[in-house]
């Protein structure tokens, strides 16, 4: 089957389920939605903050806070997008239709992070502007300084959390196992590596830590990071490739 054909059948698929589609616009809501309530919160408490942290606020990582529910969602489509096929026994079909299993895996990812990177996108926007409006006095402006690159930064990041979670989907071919590695993985264990010290050091280097760091400005005071935003948005990137890679291999090697 051409390539062409293959991406359509891809595009079809993804906006036949309704699970995939809503959980997109659940990561569109959710992000604008608690980045605008935190945004309006923190202009509130602003004057009750501390010189150091009035020095050290960064506005437009405010309007991102709701990134942290927000790829959730982006979790939960890249899963379904991979795995929905293993659950329902289409992998069968597909693959019998497609036995070019590199042609079938490249369309398939290629199709869902394109929409996930236009929605995450018109996301990564929506907050910046809405939490902006917000914050009044103390936002920022989409042409100051290192705030366009962190706008389009939270877009790449919440782009490459669903593309690393079809890799880890297609690796496990379980949605609920896959679901219960990588919420936890997200959600606690990064959390606790990042934030111990005698592990902050290997925390750095988890895709989410890592790649976070384009979402910010201003560099928080505790951030002793060896690499910049790029630097992060790159360590992510590898953790995206790898992932990928291991789940093409074992497709290959596994029976459907």
């Amino acid at each position: 089957m051409a390539g062409t054909k293959v991406l359509r059948s891809e595009w079809t698929k993804i906006r036949s389920v309704h699970s995939t589609v809503w959980t997109l616009g659940l990561a569109l809501f959710v992000t604008v939605a608690l980045g605008l309530l935190i945004s309006i919160l923190t202009n509130n408490d602003y004057d009750s903050m501390s010189k150091g942290d009035q020095l050290r606020f960064d506005p437009t990582n405010t309007g991102f806070a709701g990134m942290y529910l927000g790829q959730l969602a982006m979790i939960v489509f890249g899963v379904l997008v991979v795995s929905n096929e293993y659950s329902t026994g289409m992998i069968r079909v597909s693959l019998a239709a497609v036995p070019q299993r590199a042609t079938f895996f490249v369309c398939k990812v290629l199709v869902a992070t394109v929409l996930a990177f236009v929605v995450s996108l018109v996301t990564a926007f929506a907050s910046f502007f809405l939490g902006q409006a917000a914050l009044g006095d103390h936002s920022a402006a989409i042409g100051d300084p290192g705030v366009l690159r962190a706008v389009i930064g939270a877009a790449l990041y919440m782009t490459l959390i669903a593309m690393f979670s079809m890799g880890i989907a297609a690796i496990l071919r379980s949605p609920m196992l896959s679901l219960g590695i990588l919420m936890p993985f997200f959600f606690l264990i990064s959390n606790i590596l990042g934030n111990v010290s005698a592990t902050k050091k290997v925390g750095q280097y988890l895709p989410d830590q890592a790649g976070s760091k384009i979402t910010q400005v201003v560099a928080p005071l505790d951030d002793d990071a060896p690499y910049g935003p790029w630097g992060g948005l790159g360590i992510m990137v590898i953790w995206v490739v790898l992932a990928l890679i291991v789940g093409y291999v074992l497709l290959r090697k596994r029976d459907a």
